[in-house]
């Protein structure tokens, strides 16, 4: 399972965003799972709008989608890579997630202090990532050092991470994210392999109040949030922590209703969640049956056998074909039977790569 840890500075609207991801997920028809693991965990449902229509299709009430995991992570504070405040907590967290997503204030309310006595983004997002980037720095430093004496030896692994180093090094000693150096795809598997905080992907959630929700381009603190995500190569979702929270009152219909009026096509924390779910690559299929209708995470450009595997490592290790059918074709045809007399269902060997929205049923044999 995908898991993001949400950051940020305090009184930027991290934690009723949380509460709004958590709490929304609870607001769902029974049939959606949700689960709060401890106090600041939440597993959250991937918004997908195809899986209500297909267990109409097979006449099934029960749907599991994909989830996301949500970490409330402690506060940041300046020295936090030093162990100021629970930095070294905070630091620890954060390394334990796959992607992070920084909740950047550009809203302005006199009711609500901010941290640093005013509203800053570009301020704000460069205090967590120099903190970051100097916590990574600590991390290099000590690789290179054990690296430097194994090259000394012969070690050509050893001389490849001095290479990489050097390449990573001074782009941390300014204060940038290793995700900002330019790695080709070998350089990044290498480096990923080193846990560091700021190789990971990064979503910006840009804190915005209700008037300028519906057109935050026009917001200038948004502006800044996206000119300075450009730069680090990381993502940008507009959202207003505090209508996401007055949101989880309503019922579904009520939501969609009140999205429409402010011109909206689906809520922050929808856009949130599918932004999270794809930023590490990631892609479902699906199957659908009468006993459930259900979505399974994979990477993108994951063959057949090892889709199976998801669903049981025996599948995959008896696999024989898999019959696929796409989302839309199965909607169109109304059932499998018609898609298939159509012939609109096929048969894929151990070299097809998935799609997204197949519709999978695998043959195997054990």
């Amino acid at each position: 399972m995908l898991r993001a840890g949400i950051v940020g500075l305090p009184n930027v609207g991290k934690s009723t965003l949380f509460n709004a991801l958590t709490a929304q997920e609870a607001a769902l028809a029974a049939n959606y799972p949700f689960a709060t693991i401890e106090p600041n965990v939440g597993v959250v449902t991937v918004p997908d709008e195809r899986l209500p229509v297909l267990a109409k299709i097979v006449k099934t009430e029960t749907i599991v989608p994909a989830t996301v995991e949500f970490v409330d992570i402690a506060g940041l504070v300046r020295g936090a890579s030093k162990g100021e405040g629970l930095g070294n907590q905070f630091l620890a967290n954060i390394r334990e997630t796959d992607a992070v997503i920084q909740v950047v204030r550009c809203f302005e309310d006199e009711n609500i202090v901010h941290v640093e006595g005013s509203v800053d983004p570009i301020r704000d997002m460069e205090t967590i990532q120099i903190e970051l980037a100097l916590a990574d720095l600590a991390s290099i430093e000590k690789r290179r050092d054990k690296a430097a004496r194994s090259a000394k030896s012969g070690d050509k692994d050893a001389r490849r991470e001095l290479e990489i180093i050097e390449k990573i090094q001074p782009v941390l000693e300014e204060g940038l994210p290793v995700r900002a150096a330019r790695l080709d795809a070998e350089e990044n598997a290498v480096v990923k392999k080193w846990f560091l905080l700021t190789i990971k992907p990064t979503i910006f959630a840009a804190n915005v109040d209700e008037i300028t929700l519906a057109n935050p381009q026009d917001n200038p603190n948004v502006q800044k949030v996206l000119e300075h995500a450009g730069r680090e190569n990381a993502d940008v979702v507009p959202i207003c922590a505090k209508l996401e929270a007055e949101l989880v009152a309503l019922s579904p219909e009520e939501r969609r209703e009140y999205l429409n009026d402010l011109g909206l096509k689906s809520s922050g924390v929808d856009n949130l969640i599918r932004a999270a779910y794809h930023m590490l690559g990631l892609m479902s299929f699906l199957t659908a049956g009468e006993k459930e209708v259900r979505a399974w995470t994979i990477p993108a450009g994951t063959k057949a056998p090892q889709a199976a595997g998801v669903i049981h490592s025996d599948i995959e290790r008896g696999f024989i074909r898999a019959e696929i059918v796409s989302y839309e074709d199965l909607l169109a045809c109304g059932s499998l039977a018609a898609a298939r007399d159509k012939g609109l269902v096929r048969l894929e060997g151990k070299d097809y790569i998935m799609q997204e929205g197949d519709v999978v049923n695998f043959r195997f044999n054990v």
